[in-house]
């Protein structure tokens, strides 16, 4: 496997989603100082830094779709 590509045997609902989730993934990486394999294998990488990037990205997700709702809920009231 190269850089960049996952081992994890997780379907996306959106497989167009997974540039964007992959660029995500390093963004978080970089902002809490951890460095991603550069051939993509994980498996020597400490659980907490896996869980670090993992609950991270989690937590900006969830900011994106509340963002997204609370805009169509604002669009859908203001009519």
């Amino acid at each position: 496997m190269g850089a960049g590509q996952s081992r994890s045997s997780n379907q996306l609902v959106v497989p167009q989603a997974n540039q964007a989730l992959d660029q995500l993934k390093y963004e978080v990486a970089q902002e809490l100082g951890i460095q991603i394999p550069q051939d993509g294998y994980y498996g020597y990488m400490a659980t907490r830094d896996t869980g670090a990037i993992g609950g991270h990205i989690t937590r900006r997700l969830v900011q994106i779709a509340e963002q997204q709702l609370a805009g169509a809920a604002g669009a859908r009231f203001s009519r």
